[in-house]
């Protein structure tokens, strides 16, 4: 009877243990892992690969969008491209918004960096987030330096990357935050 009755808590509780024991995928998208594979459209159609762009030097990708937030916060990086695509910086914005939303925002916002259009929201996937904006600083060769997610729209986000960036490239750092706020002031 007690044999028995040990047979069947086995096969009760075996079940339990299977599921259990499955290991929960872990996040490929980590600071100190390789970047994924990815490519894109640029604004002129062009068809850009993110390896050739981090065999290159460093890059900033921003996966964001037109909402009023990310629109408050598009100075301060377009301020960043600015600032440091000298000491070989390349910055990507790629936006989940339909190419014609984008290209009139463009148009309006006078972006002058690199962007790319995903309406699908594929890279969200590709970068494993679900989180808009996040930004992914890859350095050279391809490691992912930094992840920040979510707005900011004060510019404390954009200004902790500008000392990351700073750091990568081996410059001074940009106080991107008080030129944009000092900028708007005028």
């Amino acid at each position: 009877m007690a044999r028995t009755f040990a047979s069947f808590l086995a096969v009760l509780f075996l079940p339990a243990f299977l599921v259990a024991a499955d290991p929960v995928p872990a996040k490929t998208v980590v600071v100190g892992a390789k970047a994924p594979t990815f490519t894109f459209k640029d604004q002129s159609g062009k068809v850009i690969d993110l390896a050739e762009l981090t065999n290159k030097g460093p890059v900033l990708v921003r996966l964001t969008c037109g909402c009023s937030g990310c629109d408050k916060e598009l100075a301060y990086f377009q301020e960043i491209d600015s600032a440091y695509k000298t000491a070989g910086l390349t910055s990507v914005a790629i936006f989940k918004e339909p190419d014609t939303k984008v290209a009139q925002y463009a148009k309006d916002k006078k972006i002058n960096m690199l962007y790319g259009i995903d309406s699908k929201g594929d890279s969200w996937k590709v970068f494993d987030t679900k989180t808009m904006p996040t930004n992914f600083l890859i350095g050279k060769g391809g490691e992912i330096l930094a992840i920040s997610a979510g707005c900011d729209p004060s510019g404390l986000i954009a200004k902790k990357l500008s000392e990351k960036i700073a750091k990568t490239v081996n410059t001074d750092v940009v106080d991107v935050k008080g030129t944009v706020d000092a900028n708007k002031k005028k």
